[in-house]
């Protein structure tokens, strides 16, 4: 489904991604693991298409279709959408109007009991975990075929987390949507279970393996140095 090759991308003239590779097959759940700067954001966002962010060198593939030069509308229109950490409030715009503009629908919200949602200005006066499901549920309307998420799970308690991930297995993951799980502690990795679980490092993905547990097992003991000593958890 999405393919990047070598990409290389710079913001003003400070190169953040010095050579990634990355593959997601279709229905697969890859989580995205690396310190605080080490490049996991910009590649989400350079996936997405963001403007800010100059690709250098390499490409990206979405169902074998080069997208390297695509505008972000143009990605979200064939099926690429992105949930980022911090959402926005919007006062003025009701989140029922927002959905009337993404997809003349409302009866999916309804069905999922967060029809309160739907009179209450975008994200304002949201809790941390509304906020999130909010994001969740404009996803849900736009029909997605890969939802990258950035730190979701940033600021969620236990039981809020727990919530946010039955949403995204039951009404993504469930029926074939592909999702790119970019974590910086990884606790969501038990409730969704990815396929995969790669580390970032200084801009390139370092390790990848099918067991998250031991990739975190690894991090937690030895810190993020050791997967630079080794390609493999």
């Amino acid at each position: 489904m999405l393919k990047v090759k070598n990409l290389k991308a710079k913001i003003e003239e400070k190169e953040i991604l010095k050579g990634v590779d990355l593959e997601i097959k279709g229905g697969e759940i890859q989580a995205l693991l690396g310190p605080n700067g080490s490049g996991k954001s910009v590649l989400a966002q350079t996936i997405s298409g963001n403007p800010k962010y100059k690709i250098t060198k390499g490409e990206v593939f979405f169902f074998k279709k080069n997208i390297t030069k695509l505008s972000p509308e143009k990605r979200v229109k064939l099926g690429i959408v992105s949930v980022w950490q911090t959402p926005p409030e919007i006062k003025g715009l009701r989140f029922s109007s927002l959905l009337e503009k993404i997809s003349q629908k409302q009866t999916k919200i309804e069905k999922m009991d967060f029809s309160n949602f739907l009179e209450r200005e975008l994200n304002v006066g949201f809790s941390g975990g509304e906020k999130k499901i909010s994001e969740l549920l404009q996803v849900l309307s736009l029909n997605p075929k890969l939802v990258i998420f950035d730190e979701i799970d940033s600021g969620l308690d236990i039981k809020k987390l727990e919530k946010v991930a039955k949403i995204i297995k039951k009404e993504l993951v469930e029926k074939g949507v592909s999702i790119l799980l970019i974590t910086h502690w990884g606790q969501i990795l038990e409730f969704l279970k990815p396929d995969w679980t790669s580390v970032m490092v200084d801009g390139k993905i370092i390790c990848k393996a099918k067991d998250f547990r031991k990739v975190l097992k690894t991090i937690n003991k030895y810190g993020y140095e050791k997967c630079k000593q080794c390609s493999t958890c």
